[in-house]
């Protein structure tokens, strides 16, 4: 039971949708406590996000979504109902601290959204960051001859740690296509993106010798094709000709770290919906 729910959607645009779902809202007894949509008219289709809270008692979320179906169905809508519980996260690391310790902390002072509940790195040196915030923390080694295995085992410990999200804050490792697939829609990676983009070692080194003024980071959905998944958050941060390479390394971790904490954030509020190759994000 729960005493707030979401309802997110899509579909194809049709005139009544927005009624129909009121209607509902209205006829369990519940109060909208916030309404957005978004018409896309690219693609025909309707995407909205309803809050709502009960006036009389608990919101029986199970029973909600087995009472909408035949809306549902009418409309051909793709439909999720959640409740107040806080997403279950497990997060991914390698030796870089940057986007963990933020995550930390926002989850620490309540404003993540979300429940971290362990570790997982391919290398030690985020153990005592991890333990020191009180989480289980979880050593799986990779290496070309172990990664299938390695796979599994993170596999095994989302089942395990009933995890409801796996963020892969700068896990330097690149999930194999079954991996990605299992994880569909509920794992979000970071990384660097510079105006241009800059491939491979040192990025931030090439960033200083072209000269760059922008320092960015994307946060995406992960999918078998590399850093190319639905986009959720990107941050741009402007610099100058003044920034070495540690400066410009600062500052992309900053972006970094905003980036995929308002992705992580706006995933666990039920605000990112999928639109194909794309994102609605209802901020």
């Amino acid at each position: 039971m729960t005493s707030t729910a979401v309802l997110t959607l899509s579909c194809p645009q049709r005139p009544g949708i927005v009624n129909a779902v009121t209607s509902f809202v209205y006829q369990h007894g519940c109060d909208i406590t916030e309404h957005q949509q978004f018409d896309d008219v690219h693609s025909g289709r309707f995407f909205s996000r309803t809050a709502f809270s009960s006036v009389s008692g608990d919101i029986d979320v199970e029973r909600l979504t087995q009472e909408f179906a035949a809306t549902a169905s009418s409309f051909d809508m793709e439909f999720q109902f959640g409740g107040d519980r806080q997403p279950r996260i497990l997060v991914m690391v390698s030796k870089m601290g940057h986007c963990l310790n933020d995550l930390l902390f926002r989850w620490r002072s309540g404003s993540l959204g979300g429940e971290i509940v362990a570790v997982v790195s391919n290398h030690e040196d985020l153990r005592p960051m991890a333990e020191a915030a009180g989480l289980p923390f979880v050593h799986v080694p990779v290496t070309a001859a172990t990664k299938p295995e390695a796979e599994a085992r993170l596999l095994d410990l989302v089942a395990e740690h009933d995890a409801d999200l796996v963020v892969l804050a700068r896990y330097m490792q690149v999930l194999s296509d079954d991996a990605c697939r299992a994880l569909r829609g509920r794992a979000i990676n970071i990384h660097h993106s510079f105006l241009p983009g800059f491939k491979g070692a040192k990025p931030y080194h090439q960033a200083f010798d072209r000269g760059v003024k922008l320092v960015g980071a994307t946060a995406h959905y992960v999918t078998p094709d590399l850093d190319e998944g639905p986009i959720i958050e990107q941050e741009v941060i402007r610099i100058d000709h003044t920034h070495d390479p540690a400066a410009l390394a600062t500052v992309g971790r900053d972006a970094e770290a905003l980036a995929l904490s308002r992705a992580v954030k706006w995933h666990c509020q039920q605000r990112v919906l999928l639109n194909g190759h794309s994102t609605v994000v209802f901020r």
